[in-house]
């Protein structure tokens, strides 16, 4: 194992402010890894994101003086007023801040407007048996995409008076509507993830100087080596379509066949109030076109930024040399223009009404733009220690390249469990593990063009990762919502999704991955996961006893 002993150049205190060193050094040797470490391993002890990411914050800001004792306070000062401000500075990071934002208010105005209503009463007219509930539960989570929390709040409080109708047990519903909340969250091309995905993920490219690759393009390329959200959807397929179930599911399902869909234990995480005010008022039209309209209109003014803002001559280059934090502000602010301007003409809800929806739906987004400036201040800091050049003097040798994305995978699901964030463990890793990818290939002398696959492979693997970890978490905030708008016991509905999650987890990391990492193309791969995760589902799964609906 190489290691490397390199002094840390530095700039401690000139004309009374504070500075940090303007040409780092290789790296810092361990010191490099404090930051991170602290970040991690505190969230895996107090399961809060924040608070982990602020004390690696300050370790890293002190780490960069030497671990002067004297600089102490002044290392904290500059958390704020050097690193937390250059994050806010920077036009890229305003821009992914301002469209998160924008797509925020936009989900806000269209719940309140009843157009999120109006699309799920079009889809459950046809719900008359529990797999066509099912399926309309499905067909929901994916068409209302673009968030997963108005996605698990508006699926969960609609289809449940259904499902419970038609006997399907309330852990069910929790399953359908987690397990297709955030995967399809993550992996959609135009959702409240993707300003949050895409700006760490040009974070992490900036510390690469060899490579000049576009953001988006990185993300559009990652979501074929996104295993895991693709298996989970996956999965959720084969449980409607063939009506078996294994492990504590089943055993739930029996119980509500015989007309018992929550268990006797049942406990509820909020009261009818709370999730009454989430509902648009009453004497709202439910008209999804007060949707719809403004969601394709996101869609068009991205795809259309998109063309605008590129050049070349296949779609490919033009995509490739867009401006996409222009097409994504584009979209978002026509978006939100047009949610507004149809909530207002169609007298669904008052001008001051809508603008009030608007900034609610904004402030909704406020804890991941909080944690997005944080891991934006911890990547410049590790960045500056060399974290990724120590990682590499370490690695170099002892680790091939081909497995770093499934050891990513299964950092960021333990990180994702322990935090109960998949935000906060993106946030984390990925300014990390890319620049590691990269750094790894380069030293084993693969060619840039061979190195993208693993790059693309260890972007999906942070994001896959997080969302499985987040699925397994008992304290996940969409696992908590799920259960919530679901009215499952918390606790039941964590013990009959999680080998659901596990299975899904375990093909997508040893036939998806895996092999991946190693140059397998990503659709054998998929394909291998996905034909093992059916025969698995296949041979473990039982239809309930009693089933007279399906």
């Amino acid at each position: 194992m190489r290691r490397a002993t390199v002094a840390l150049s530095l700039l401690v205190l000139a004309d009374s402010s504070w500075a940090q060193a303007a040409e780092p050094a290789a790296h810092a040797g361990w010191v490099s890894l404090l930051p991170s470490l602290v970040a991690i391993g505190l969230a895996l002890v107090i399961r809060q994101v924040l608070p982990a990411l602020m004390a690696g914050l300050l370790v890293g800001a002190w780490a960069v003086t030497g671990f002067d004792l004297g600089q102490l306070f002044p290392a904290l000062l500059a958390t704020a007023d050097t690193y937390m401000l250059g994050a806010l500075a920077e036009r890229d990071h305003a821009s992914v801040i301002l469209f998160t934002l924008m797509v925020g208010g936009m989900v806000g105005v269209v719940s309140k407007n009843g157009g999120m209503l109006g699309i799920v009463e079009r889809i459950v007219r046809f719900a008359d048996t529990s797999r066509k509930a099912m399926a309309a539960t499905v067909a929901m989570g994916l068409t209302i995409f673009f968030d997963d929390y108005a996605n698990t709040l508006v699926v969960g409080n609609t289809m449940r008076p259904i499902t419970d109708r038609l006997r399907i047990s309330r852990e069910k519903l929790a399953y359908l509507v987690d397990s297709t909340a955030a995967p399809v969250a993550c992996i959609g091309l135009v959702t409240t993830w993707v300003g949050y995905e895409v700006g760490l993920i040009r974070d992490a490219l900036s510390g690469i100087e060899a490579l000049d690759l576009n953001p988006y393009l990185v993300f559009l390329n990652s979501i074929a080596y996104s295993f895991y959200p693709l298996l989970a959807l996956l999965m959720v397929g084969m449980v409607v379509a063939r009506g078996r179930d294994f492990g504590p599911m089943l055993r739930a399902e029996r119980r509500a066949r015989g007309g018992q869909v929550a268990p006797d234990s049942a406990t509820g995480l909020v009261g009818d109030d709370e999730l009454e005010r989430m509902q648009p008022d009453d004497g709202v039209p439910l008209q999804a076109r007060n949707a719809l309209v403004p969601i394709a209109t996101l869609i068009a003014g991205v795809v259309g930024g998109m063309f605008v803002s590129g050049e070349g001559e296949s779609v490919r280059e033009i995509i490739g040399s867009a401006d996409s934090y222009q097409a994504l502000i584009w979209g978002s602010l026509l978006g939100s223009l047009v949610a507004i301007a149809m909530s207002v003409l169609g007298r669904c809800l008052k001008l001051d009404h809508a603008v009030l929806a608007w900034l609610s739906g904004a402030k909704s987004m406020l804890m991941a733009i909080v944690i997005l400036v944080l891991a934006w201040a911890l990547s410049s800091i590790n960045e500056a220690l060399g974290t990724a050049e120590f990682l590499v003097s370490l690695l170099t040798g002892e680790l091939h390249p081909g497995l770093l994305p499934a050891l990513v995978f299964i950092a960021a699901a333990l990180t994702a469990f322990g935090t109960g964030s998949s935000w906060g463990t993106m946030g984390i890793l990925l300014p990390l593990m890319v620049p590691l990818a990269w750094a790894l290939q380069d030293a084993a002398g693969v060619p840039p063009e061979a190195a993208l696959p693993v790059l693309y492979a260890t972007v999906a693997s942070v994001m896959g990762g997080a969302v499985w970890g987040d699925h397994c978490s008992p304290i996940s905030d969409t696992t908590i919502l799920s259960s919530m708008a679901s009215r499952c016991d918390h606790i039941e509905h964590v013990r009959t999704q999680l080998p659901y999650a596990l299975l899904a987890g375990l093909c997508a990391l040893l036939l998806g991955i895996l092999p991946a990492g190693f140059g397998w193309p990503w659709w054998l791969c998929l394909g291998l996961s996905g034909a093992a995760l059916l025969a698995l589902h296949g041979y473990l799964g039982h239809r309930p006893e009693t089933d007279p609906a399906i």
